[in-house]
Order: C-alpha cells, then sequence, then structure tokens
C-alpha cells in the first residue's frame, strides 16, 4: 500500500512532519511543543522553500508547517510550487504568520493553504490544528487507496491500471525505453467455482494475485483486470527479460499447492507483449499493447493451457 495510511482513531501516527523556517529557533520551538503528542515518527527540518522542496523529492511527508517570510524562496512561493504538482496536491500545508498579517494569511489560504498558525503559537492550538490536518491527510489517502484498489484482491484496479499503462506508455515513447505488458487468465476458474463454490473461488484469486505480486519489482504495476484476469506491467524490462519473469510466475503459481483446492492444481494462461521503446510507424497505442497481448493470451488457451505465448507489434 502506498506511504500515509494509518488508522483514524486515538492512536494514529503521522510518517513525518516537515517544518521550514529559516529560524533555527523557531524550528526547535515547534519541534519541543510537537513532539511530546507523538502524532508523527519523525520531524524533518528544513531553512527554506528550495530545501524543502529537496526533500519532499526524496521521502513522503504527510504535513508541512510553512514559514511565509524566508529568504530565497519564500513560503508563497514554495505554496506556488508544491501546489503546480500533482503528487504533493495532497499534502496539508500549514503557514506560520505574523499575528498583524491578516492579508497575508487570506492570501496564504487563497494560494492553497490549508490553515494557519500565527506566530508566537500557542502550544495547544499548534497541535490542535496539525493533528486536524493529519486527520484529514489520512482520511484522504484512505479515500484515494479504496477508488484506485481492488475490494477482493487488494491490488491495483483495471481504471487505476489503464492510467498508469498510458503513463508509462509514453514515458518509454519519451525515453525510448522498452515496456513489457502480461495478461494472466485463471485456467478453468469456471470449474473451480462450480466444484468447490464462489468462496473458495474467490481465495484462489486472492492468493493468485499475492503469488504474482511476489513475483516480480516492487515498482513493477500488478492489477485485477477482470474477474479471473490480471495484468502486469514491467518497466524497462526487454521481451527476453519479461519473458523470464512471466515463465516464473507461470511456474509458482503451478507449482503452489492451494488451500481448499483438494489437491487440485490451480494453473494460469500468460500472454506478453513488449514494446521496445521506439514507434517509426507512429500509430501504436496502448489498445495497440493491449490487443496484442489478449491475442497472445487466447493462443496460450487454445494451445493448452498453462503456458506463455509472446505477442509482436507492427512496427
Amino acid at each position: 500500500m502506498p506511504p500515509g495510511t494509518a488508522l483514524l482513531n486515538d492512536g494514529f501516527k503521522g510518517q513525518a512532519l516537515l517544518i521550514v523556517d529559516d529560524s533555527p529557533t523557531v524550528r526547535r520551538g515547534i519541534r519541543i511543543a510537537l513532539e511530546p503528542s507523538a502524532l508523527f515518527n519523525e520531524y524533518v527540518e528544513a531553512k527554506d522553500g528550495l530545501e524543502a522542496l529537496r526533500i519532499l523529492n526524496q521521502r513522503p511527508i504527510d504535513v508541512i508547517l510553512c514559514d511565509v517570510e524566508m529568504p530565497g524562496l519564500d513560503g508563497f512561493k514554495f505554496l506556488d510550487l508544491m501546489k503546480g504538482t500533482p503528487e504533493y496536491r495532497g499534502i496539508p500545508v500549514i503557514l506560520l504568520t505574523g499575528l498583524e498579517n491578516v492579508e497575508k494569511k487570506i492570501a496564504g489560504l487563497e494560494r492553497g493553504a490549508s490553515d494557519y498558525v500565527t506566530k508566537p503559537f500557542d502550544k495547544g492550538e499548534l497541535i490542535a490544528r496539525v493533528r486536524v490536518q493529519l486527520k484529514l491527510k489520512m482520511l484522504q489517502d484512505q479515500l484515494r487507496i479504496a477508488s484506485i484498489t481492488d475490494f477482493l484482491t487488494k491490488q491495483f484496479n483495471r481504471r487505476h491500471f489503464m492510467e498508469v499503462l498510458q503513463s508509462e506508455f509514453d514515458r518509454a515513447l519519451r525515453y525510448s525505453n522498452p515496456l513489457s505488458f502480461v495478461i494472466l487468465d485463471i485456467d478453468h476458474f469456471k470449474k473451480i467455482n462450480d466444484s468447490h463454490g464462489h468462496l473458495q473461488g474467490d481465495r484462489v484469486l486472492v492468493d493468485v494475485s499475492a503469488l504474482v505480486r511476489s513475483s516480480v519489482r516492487s515498482h513493477d504495476v500488478v492489477a485485477r483486470y477482470g474477474g479471473e484476469e490480471f495484468v502486469i506491467l514491467l518497466p524497462q524490462i526487454d521481451e527476453a527479460g519479461a519473458t523470464a519473469v512471466a515463465e516464473k510466475v507461470r511456474r509458482i503459481v503451478a507449482e503452489t499447492a492451494f488451500s481448499g483446492m483438494d489437491g487440485q492444481s490451480v494453473t494460469i494462461s500468460l500472454g506478453l507483449v513488449t514494446f521496445p521503446g521506439k514507434d517509426p510507424s507512429g500509430k501504436l497505442t496502448v489498445d495497440a499493447l493491449i490487443h496484442s497481448a489478449d491475442d497472445a493470451l487466447y493462443r496460450a488457451k487454445e494451445g493448452g493451457r498453462n503456458r506463455l505465448e509472446i505477442g509482436k507489434l507492427t512496427l
């Protein structure tokens, strides 16, 4: 699961808070105020907006406390740059402002800040405002995860996979990198449901998806494509490498003794296609990739199942 998920009860806790202020004294005061609350595992500091952006590029952050007035990249410029980056938009930013700067409070909120705290701050108010933003962030994370996850298998769902596939296809074309796509189907799945019941069929779906996920790299993408079909996206892997991965997945599933199957084996058929990272025709699309892999899967099933077939793209 993506970082930032936590239980929304009295024991909820964030991974990291980022404190952005050019004053070491202020940063230290914020840490002293917040650390006893145990809202975060870590407290990270940056002296200006530029350093804060570097930190965001390196690690997940749950909540940001940011001063408005700083040399170099100030709080407003930092907020503009951060909100212009899609992966940072969900991180709440609480601005630190002077008591008399009402205009700056309003300007910050209009630019996308989630809240503000006045300096000198009250410890109880600071904790309360940070707690609220952390809880909202975790709720948003949970809703986002639910929207992209298949309820049964806990792998990505088809809608999210299609978005990632398009993004990775565009990236592969831009940088001339290979991209491999695998579609797989559980053999004779209807017989499993008919013989052992739909609950057992669901268990097989969960177990197969877990085996697939554990057999590929952490940054490879696994999703439930529909019914008993799953897909794997292998960025920067050529046909030879993808063939080895797909055969490994096929073999592991075939050799696994599935609970509740009374010794009956479970196998999968797979179709694989690799986009080589170039398209002289200028006509290749994600749909062509999917169609080629789907045709290969059909041949695998027609050829006796429990096998891998490789599709070819017309360049």
